[in-house]
């Protein structure tokens, strides 16, 4: 009975794919070790869908190997995860795109169900959360910093995902064709996540099981370079994309010492009616006016941002949703 059931989810999800053009996008740096078996195994899962490998300026057997397995191979001069992905979604022209990492360390027979769950509930991003009891293959640290980056994002721009830095997502087609993508490396993920949030799309989250590389394969991203930046990316995707809030945390800086400075000053001319520290009343004048442009600033960029934003909404309902005619 059980295996009747899972054979009529299976046939229910064929059928809801058969009609929607998926491309299956690998981005991957020196990965001959794993690229095979990516590119065979989403062969199996989902015949019929190209999987296309952009490789970024590999130097060893990566490409020759995805051509082997029945890649079509794509090459991105411009170093970094996030122009491939730019060149990615710019290229290929699908309903539906599947990405993932070249390292052979998400499991390909959950993309149907991650597919699935984006075509029959309209959404626009699916995530696919990472689950693992191998401790080589989600490093404490790493698991740590992506828990802390999560958090600062989920602080600023709202509380949906848990897993912010996943490599292996699902996107509809308007969610590709509407993406800015100004990442240059690994902080394209919390881009990613933040376009998402900005036009407030329907998303979710499916778990899957995260392993280890195997062996003599090695991982490109580096805990405290690449989280450094990450976090730089948060803080300014912050300042582009909610301006009023960025620059007040200045005025409001500025306010506070000004007003803890000008204290004892005002409380000396209430006794005496003079300003004996007539620099350090400068200085809080001086202040106070930075604090009034930083706020004239966030108030200007907030309006800007704002037209920009609806741009960009437009772009995105522009193109059909998921599983639309």
């Amino acid at each position: 009975m059980r295996a009747f059931f899972h054979f009529l989810i299976d046939a229910h999800r064929v059928n809801i794919l058969s009609n929607q053009r998926i491309a299956i996008l690998v981005p991957c740096y020196n990965e001959a070790l794993t690229i095979a078996a990516i590119v065979r195994d989403f062969n199996a899962c989902l015949p019929g869908a190209p999987v296309y490998v952009f490789d970024n300026n590999s130097n060893d057997d990566t490409v020759r190997l995805a051509k082997q397995a029945g890649a079509i191979v794509r090459s991105v001069p411009l170093q970094g995860k996030g122009n491939v992905i730019r060149r990615m979604f710019a290229d290929i022209d699908a309903d539906l795109y599947i990405m993932v990492d070249g390292d052979d360390t998400y499991d390909a027979s959950v993309a149907p169900q991650l597919a699935e769950k984006l075509l029959s509930e309209g959404l626009d991003m699916v995530v696919g959360t990472r689950v693992s009891t191998e401790q080589e293959a989600y490093r404490f640290g790493h698991r740590f910093g992506n828990k802390l980056l999560t958090g600062f994002v989920a602080l600023v721009f709202g509380n949906t995902f848990t897993d912010m830095l996943s490599g292996y997502r699902v996107f509809s087609r308007r969610y590709a064709k509407s993406f800015a993508a100004h990442a240059e490396g690994f902080e394209t993920e919390t881009e990613l996540t933040v376009h998402a949030l900005e036009l407030r799309m329907p998303v979710a989250e499916v778990a899957t099981v995260y392993k280890s590389r195997p062996e003599g394969s090695v991982s490109k991203l580096n805990t405290y370079r690449d989280g450094i930046r990450i976090l730089w990316m948060i803080i300014k995707l912050f300042k582009t994309e909610k301006p009023l809030a960025f620059f007040s945390i200045g005025f409001f800086a500025c306010l506070l010492a000004a007003l803890g400075l000008a204290a004892p000053l005002l409380e000396t001319y209430l006794q005496t009616g003079l300003v004996p520290r007539l620099p350090t009343a400068i200085l809080c004048s001086g202040l106070m006016l930075l604090g009034v442009i930083l706020l004239s600033c966030g108030l200007v960029l907030d309006t800007v941002t704002k037209g920009r934003i609806e741009q960009k909404r437009f772009a995105y309902l522009s193109i059909p949703a998921p599983g639309d005619a």
